[in-house]
């Protein structure tokens, strides 16, 4: 595919997003923003969070990934499952008594507003580096595939992608992307399946591709032998467990979609099927790997990792239709994470940091757009820093960073929901900020020190250091806070 017909299928794809935001976009007031009203159907969030969930990096680095960990990730899928029913049980509940929208009005609620904006802010860092890192891998797959051969520079592929995201989110937010993620979740799920079917037939056209998969040397999911190394059973099922816990339950931008559901009931059923779809949605990655590592072999493709899925997709040998599907997979598994995460950046900044809903409606309107302008000026800014500093696998990359600035969320959270103490919430910042820096210093010797290599568990270990800061800070049931007189 030439690079001038590459993009003038993106040009059609933003046109169809935009036509989407157009229809949505008529009420843009700060509630259809925010939480679209509360009139989500749940089974269209639903739908539209596997998009959200999976983003560009289960579509490139997932399938890459395959030949130095086989299928081990499936164990951290399982722990997915269950810090879904979590979510379920204990924090959507909690959300809906309280009527939020921002979830972390809770921590004001529970500890005071230092615990409250601490929370905010280590959601925002969290996020800003969460949607930068995806964002980040397909500019540098459509860089390579494209912009490369046009001479284009990479500071304007990422400027003109991240101009395409604020054109059709700028209006009306949550109201809009709920249904772009569903558009944009079959785009993606079509293209692998498309991919995984043609390369079955070229590999084994007369084969089974359960058994082929099931046969292959890289497809091993559990591995229970050795507990100290990254891959170990437990150590990922318990990490994916309390990913899924802090990446969606305690995250502003995947709990705003389940806020914007006409009920309870209707945002837990979302969260069941979600979790069921993203099992199955996982192992297709995981297969699609194993074929293409097998494709790329026979045809003498190179390319490995991260670039293996473009390479074979693009080579023209599986003909027109696995590229455009491709580019159109990557482009939809790109924008549905990160258009809603600069929708949920928006809303945390304006609600939990500005106290917008505290102001008059078109002061409020105004004020939110100047703020969604901003995060869009900020996320080009990281994704340009990224470009000199990212040298790791990006999905490994991605886990290690939400391990150290989810950490302090995981364990304020666990605090308030599972003891009575209140505690002295003047103090919670320095706590949120000595947990990660002690987790760094322990991941960075725990080998020369336990002969033990820590992955993605780290944001257990955060959270723990949070928690029990937070107990040194407590003060008992019905305790007083201090009173600060003023001199």
């Amino acid at each position: 595919m030439s690079p001038l017909f590459i993009i003038a299928l993106i040009a059609c794809y933003f046109l169809m997003l935009i036509g989407v935001s157009f229809l949505t976009g008529r009420k843009d007031d700060n509630d259809a923003f925010f939480l679209g009203n509360r009139q989500s159907p749940w089974y269209v969030v639903a739908f539209g969070m596997v998009g959200a969930s999976l983003s560009g990096v289960t579509f490139i680095s997932v399938p890459g990934w395959v030949e130095g960990s086989q299928f081990s990730y499936m164990q951290v899928v399982l722990g997915y499952v269950v810090g879904y029913a979590v979510i379920i049980k204990i924090l959507l509940p909690l959300y809906y008594r309280l009527q939020l929208t921002s979830i972390y009005t809770y921590l004001d609620q529970r500890f005071g507003p230092s615990s409250y904006k601490t929370g905010s802010v280590f959601f925002l860092i969290s996020r800003i580096i969460g949607a930068s890192f995806r964002l980040y891998l397909v500019a540098i797959v459509l860089q390579y595939a494209v912009f490369d051969a046009l001479e284009v520079p990479f500071w304007v592929t990422v400027m003109v992608t991240i101009l395409l995201i604020w054109v059709y989110t700028f209006r009306s937010g949550i109201k809009t992307i709920i249904w772009t993620d569903t558009l944009q979740t079959t785009f993606m799920l079509v293209a692998v399946i498309i991919t995984v079917v043609l390369i079955k037939k070229s590999l084994i056209p007369d084969g089974n591709l359960i058994e082929y998969v099931s046969n292959s040397d890289m497809s091993r999911i559990f591995f229970f032998d050795e507990w100290k190394t990254e891959n170990a059973f437990w150590k990922q099922f318990l990490s994916g467990m309390f990913i899924t816990i802090v990446m969606t339950g305690l995250d502003q931008d995947m709990m705003q979609k389940n806020l914007s559901c006409r009920s309870l009931k209707d945002a837990q059923k979302n969260m069941f099927w979600l979790s069921i779809i993203l099992v199955f949605v996982n192992l297709i990655f995981l297969s699609l790997g194993v074929l293409l590592y097998d494709y790329a072999d026979a045809n003498g493709i190179a390319e490995t990792g991260d670039k293996l899925y473009s390479a074979v997709a693009l080579s023209g040998d599986l003909g027109v239709v696995v590229g455009v599907l491709f580019i159109l997979g990557l482009i939809a598994a790109a924008y549905s994470s990160a258009d809603s995460a600069l929708t949920a950046l928006t809303t945390s900044f304006c609600v939990d940091i500005l106290g917008i809903q505290n102001k008059e409606a078109k002061a409020g309107k105004r004020i939110r757009k100047q703020v969604h302008i901003m995060f869009s000026v900020i996320l080009l800014l990281v994704i340009l820093a990224f470009k000199y500093t990212v040298d790791e696998s990006v999905i490994k990359e991605l886990f290690v960073a939400a391990g150290y600035t989810y950490g302090p969320l995981l364990g304020m959270y666990a605090f308030g929901l599972f003891t009575k103490w209140n505690v002295k919430d003047k103090w919670v910042p320095l706590i949120a900020i000595i947990s990660p820096i002690l987790s760094y210093i322990l991941k960075d010797n725990s080998e020369a020190w336990f002969g033990y290599k820590f992955g993605f568990e780290l944001l257990l270990v955060n959270g723990l250091f949070t928690l029990m800061g937070l107990w040194l800070l407590r003060r008992k049931p019905g305790e007083q806070p201090e009173i600060e007189v003023s001199p």
